[in-house]
């Protein structure tokens, strides 16, 4: 099996086994973020195809520093637009309603173009705070918010109680909340 860099040089170079390779390495770990938030097995693997079609349009010109991070953000962004085409008429409580719900407290208003502007410079805050905190701690985030797992699915992940996990993540998101409030991105009412 090719290593990340040996397969982003293939989309570099043009080499449609890019595609292959990235497949026959990842094809499993983006179904799983996609189902997650889709809950349905054939439009995952839709949205999985969609995520191998992108990569080949995105790379070049981007050369991501991190593959397995920026196929986890690809189809995590591919399979939320899925679920909310497939959701605009209706509006439910499913996990990844509650997901988002949660995450949302503690990051600024509603998009805006000048929020489009410094999503960026957002997810490189939000990136240097998890570095900081405690690696259980900010592994769970990123199971819950990027991966979109379910608590009982973390829970189970990490061994410990669905109560425990709740409360690591508020207390992140608190956490999370009071670093953008100190870098200017979150007003504190």
């Amino acid at each position: 099996m090719l290593t990340d860099e040996e397969i982003v040089e293939l989309y570099f170079g043009r080499y449609e086994s890019a595609i292959s390779e990235t497949a026959n390495k990842y094809r499993k770990y983006c179904f799983t973020i996609a189902n997650n938030v889709l809950d349905d097995a054939q439009d995952s693997e839709e949205c999985v195809n969609d995520v191998l079609l992108k990569l080949w349009y995105s790379i070049p010109p981007e050369k991501p520093k991190s593959f397995r991070a920026y196929i986890s953000k690809i189809t995590r962004n591919v399979a939320l637009d899925k679920y909310r085409m497939r959701n605009a008429a209706k509006r439910g409580s499913s996990a990844v309603d509650v997901a988002l719900s949660e995450l949302e407290e503690c990051l600024p208003g509603g998009p805006n173009p000048e929020q489009e502007v410094e999503k960026e410079e957002l997810a490189k805050i939000i990136n240097s705070f998890l570095r900081k905190i405690p690696t259980r701690d900010a592994n769970i985030f990123i199971c819950r918010y990027f991966e979109v797992n379910s608590v009982s699915q973390i829970a189970e992940k990490f061994r410990i109680s669905e109560n425990n996990v709740t409360v690591i993540l508020s207390r992140v998101r608190k956490k999370l909340q009071k670093h953008l409030t100190k870098e200017g991105y979150f007003n504190e009412s």
